[in-house]
């Protein structure tokens, strides 16, 4: 006869429990990973450090060097990344995303989210650092310039999306997506909100790359 088994979640452990003839035998225990470990493996680790390191790496070498191109150079590759990224979340991903099933959409968000949470704040930082940075270089950052106060406005705009936000939603669709009951339609309804939100954050990093274009033709 086959034994009846229940599971003991216990101190972190997943652990089998045999009642066969009156007895409770330990057959199988494993550890379940920490909340972070989960995370981290969610979103590839050789990811995590090419998307977090080459970056940072890039600006930081840019900087030691002291030359302007380079810093140039960071400022733009991340502002492009950063604002083709919003833009195809928003007006590519996010309508494929809005005619599959919410099953289907959280399966593509489980391995999505983890990876965006990790790459986008990094593109952002480095780019506003790396633009503040160049624009204090060149001498174009005076907050008597209308423009410089206008881009000023669309990155706190993008900042309290992104912060205020896209980022809780994210830690709720992490918070979901861990559980051992997730709730498929608050994943599938969040990770649409952040869908949308990416595509208007492109579209405001449209704006604000018009707004340095007109700086610096308009000292």
């Amino acid at each position: 006869m086959t034994p009846a088994l229940d599971f003991d979640y216990d101190a972190g452990k997943i652990v089998a429990l045999s009642r066969q003839r009156g007895g409770i035998v330990e057959i199988q225990t494993a550890r379940r990973p920490g909340t972070v470990a989960t995370i981290i493996q969610m979103a590839n680790p050789v990811f995590i450090v090419v998307a977090v390191c080459l970056p940072i790496g890039a600006l930081v070498a840019a900087q030691i060097s002291g030359v302007p191109v380079l810093v140039n150079y960071v400022h733009v590759m991340t502002g492009v990344l950063w604002t083709g990224i919003d833009l195809f979340m928003g007006f590519v991903l996010g309508p494929v995303l809005g005619m599959m099933e919410p099953r289907e959409r959280v399966a593509v968000f489980k391995r999505l989210i983890p990876r965006m949470t990790f790459l986008m704040p990094v593109l952002a930082g480095v780019t506003s650092t790396a633009g503040i940075q160049l624009a204090q270089q060149m001498g174009s950052f005076s907050l008597d310039r209308p423009w410089t106060v206008a881009a000023l406005v669309i990155v706190a705009v993008l900042t309290v999306q992104g912060f205020g936000v896209l980022l809780p939603n994210e830690i709720r669709i992490f918070q979901q997506l861990l559980s051992p009951t997730p709730d498929t339609e608050k994943v599938s309804l969040l990770g649409m909100r952040n869908a949308r939100l990416g595509g208007i954050q492109g579209v405001l990093q449209l704006a604000i790359i018009f707004v340095m274009a007109m700086m610096a033709f308009n000292r």
